[in-house]
């Protein structure tokens, strides 16, 4: 349960730092928005160092599934873009993806 909301958090941190970056370069928003897009993605790296798992590379694969369900309610909630039934059914699968990576048997 901790490292699901790690990832959350996690998600939120990278989406945000990111949409600095294309505010700025996108939407001719100020330099300073990279300020704390920097510091954002900076939050984000060190939440992803918190989760649980013995292996980076399936922490950072199973975190997968949460970016993308978290970067649909993004668009959906900071963009005003509705998802339609592809995001929806994409996400599913992303997330059924995640969870097989993150809680499958793997071996030491």
């Amino acid at each position: 349960m901790v490292s699901t909301f790690i990832y959350a958090c996690a998600a939120i941190a990278e989406i945000a730092g990111c949409f600095a970056f294309w505010a700025w370069l996108r939407m001719s928003k100020s330099p300073f928005w990279l300020i704390p897009g920097c510091l954002s993605l900076v939050i984000f790296a060190y939440l992803l160092t918190r989760v649980d798992s013995a292996a980076a590379g399936r922490s950072y694969a199973a975190y997968g599934g949460i970016y993308i369900t978290f970067a649909v309610l993004w668009l959906w909630g900071a963009e005003g873009v509705r998802p339609d039934r592809w995001d929806l059914a994409g996400t599913a699968l992303c997330m059924l993806g995640a969870g097989v990576i993150f809680f499958g048997p793997h071996r030491a």
